[in-house]
């Protein structure tokens, strides 16, 4: 008997998965034809069309979708509405690095720098060697006046992309802030080999001489 209760319970089970699954396929095509008209719409600057068509097909437990409301609404200066997408997107795939970099835009925006420093430190749980994020977070202490923070990160992100003009130009700039001209002088003018006659490594180095 309580083997007949458990097959008829897998049957049921069993059936409601392909069920969902069936309809899940069978959505795709109105779920790719909306994105496509989402994406059109955007490129011709008219975010409220292109907001509007993925509202039409929103669906809560979507993560593509929530992700993709957090940046339409973005790009339409709707700050709040759009840091409330990208937490629902990192809420369904918290190990998604995409929707924690795409969250703080619209947060950086209402200028809550804590919260965009909480999800580039999660970001770096995960993948310490992010060089979008490890230079975000150097710059953002940069901006701080926390060198010594600024420092950690730059180095990180500099040893990665050596020849990357803007991570080294700042790491620069921190070096010299750390008192550490010898250092300083030496990135500035690895600076203007990648750009040669930038006015802020030649800044730098005048001011080092």
């Amino acid at each position: 008997m309580e083997t007949l209760k458990a097959y008829r319970y897998l049957s049921i089970s069993l059936l409601i998965f392909f069920s969902l699954a069936l309809s899940a396929q069978t959505n795709y095509p109105a779920l790719q034809d909306a994105f496509s008209k989402s994406y059109a719409y955007e490129s011709r600057g008219n975010f409220t069309d292109a907001i509007t068509t993925m509202k039409g097909i929103y669906q809560e437990d979507s993560y593509e979708i929530n992700l993709r409301l957090g940046w339409v609404t973005y790009l339409a200066g709707m700050f709040t509405e759009s840091s409330a997408y990208y937490q629902k997107a990192i809420k369904l795939k918290p190990y998604a690095i995409e929707a924690k970099i795409g969250f703080a835009n619209p947060a950086s925006a209402l200028g809550n720098w804590d919260q965009v420093v909480a999800q580039y430190d999660e970001v770096l749980a995960i993948d310490p060697q992010n060089t979008v994020v490890n230079y975000r977070m150097g710059s953002i202490y940069y901006g701080r006046k926390d060198y010594a923070k600024a420092e950690k990160y730059l180095e990180k992100v500099v040893n990665l992309y050596p020849f990357d003009y803007d991570s080294m130009v700042l790491y620069a700039w921190t070096e010299y802030r750390l008192g550490k001209l010898r250092e300083a002088q030496v990135l500035f003018n690895k600076a203007l080999l990648i750009r040669p006659k930038d006015a802020s490594a030649a800044e730098g180095l005048g001011l080092i001489k």
